[in-house]
């Protein structure tokens, strides 16, 4: 995947007026649509009996563990798959590849609910399916707790200015991912599996491997 990109600029994804719209979105809807629906879930399970306070404090963890293998996973294997046809390449574009040509655009930084609900409905039918809501619905609880903690933290670290320490390392971490190393730093809310993986690379360490040329080993 190519490093190009525009700062502080923004462009049109879709001839679409529909789409185009929805395309944008302000960063405090998801926290507004999901946080009633994921609270009153749970606390209709707590008050109906349907889970209990032990359950939720084993499962929810679980569901936010599960949640930063799927950032992970989605970010590399689908995110930055651009495959091999034009249609596959515009499904890149639409998906990832815009956010990396401008990745300072305000109105594209958190998940569209066009794509998130469909996710949520396919992981929550998934654990109906199991037929165990005393687990699934703290689990699932757990999984938009830490989907939500991946879209505060992606929207923090391109919109505002860190005042912590851990915030810069975040901050610095993703930075490093679209403005040196594109193929390396996929976690966004998380570092550690990176590190797991081998995908971990540090802004000053690519900027230094960038510029070392191929054919002699030596540093411009």
């Amino acid at each position: 995947m190519k490093t190009e990109y525009v700062r502080h600029g923004s462009a049109r994804m879709f001839e679409n007026e529909f789409l185009e719209a929805a395309s944008k979105i302000h960063p405090v809807t998801p926290f507004a649509f999901y946080i009633p629906i994921i609270t009153g879930l749970l606390g209709w399970g707590l008050w109906s009996g349907t889970t209990r306070l032990g359950m939720v404090a084993l499962f929810a963890p679980l569901g936010y563990l599960t949640w930063c293998f799927m950032e992970y996973t989605l970010h590399r294997n689908l995110f930055h798959w651009e495959g091999n046809g034009p249609l596959t390449r515009r499904f890149h574009a639409i998906i990832h590849g815009y956010h990396h040509t401008y990745p300072d655009d305000p109105q594209r930084l958190v998940m569209p609910l066009g794509a998130s609900i469909p996710l949520a409905i396919i992981i929550g039918g998934l654990l109906w399916l199991v037929g165990r809501p005393d687990a699934t619905l703290p689990y699932f609880f757990g999984i938009v707790v830490g989907y939500l903690a991946y879209d505060y933290l992606h929207w923090a670290v391109h919109y505002k200015k860190p005042w912590t320490q851990w915030g810069k390392t975040m901050r610095a971490h993703h930075m490093a991912h679209h403005f040196a190393c594109p193929d390396k730093n996929f976690g966004i809310s998380h570092m550690w599996i990176d590190r797991l993986v081998g995908s971990m690379q540090v802004r000053g360490q690519a900027a230094r491997e960038t510029a070392v040329k191929p054919d002699t080993g030596a540093a411009e």
